[in-house]
């Protein structure tokens, strides 16, 4: 068996959309993705799992109902299952999100973008 790491900017260089998570890597039965994002995503929420943010860089304020969480380099939020929220950059910003292997990023599996390892 051979190891190698996984080399995020690398991963980030190979494309250039917007919220179209790229999947870098497993663990127990989760994705590890890297996602470019810009502009607002859409209100959605997940019934069955906590949604995990990391910014690599930029900037990324995450609305909810009650209050919005701005994060930047090296910061994380955690938003709990079942809490509505609306991911917002001003700026290209890159992110690290770990969900469920399956989860729909958009709450709904008809509207959700279909995640594609690279």
């Amino acid at each position: 068996m051979t190891y190698h790491p996984v080399n995020l900017a690398e991963k980030l260089s190979k494309f250039s959309d917007h919220w179209s998570p790229k999947i870098v890597a497993g663990f127990n039965g989760h994705d590890i993705m890297v996602v470019k994002v810009q502009g607002e995503f859409n209100w959605h929420a997940h019934a069955d799992t906590d949604d995990f943010f990391m910014v690599l860089s930029g900037e990324l304020t995450i609305q909810m109902p009650d209050g919005n969480v701005t994060l930047g380099p090296g910061e994380i939020y955690v938003v709990p299952k079942g809490v509505e929220h609306c991911p917002k950059a001003e700026v290209e910003t890159h992110l690290i999100i770990i969900e469920p292997s399956g989860t729909p990023n958009t709450g709904d599996p008809e509207t959700a973008v279909v995640k594609h390892q690279i």
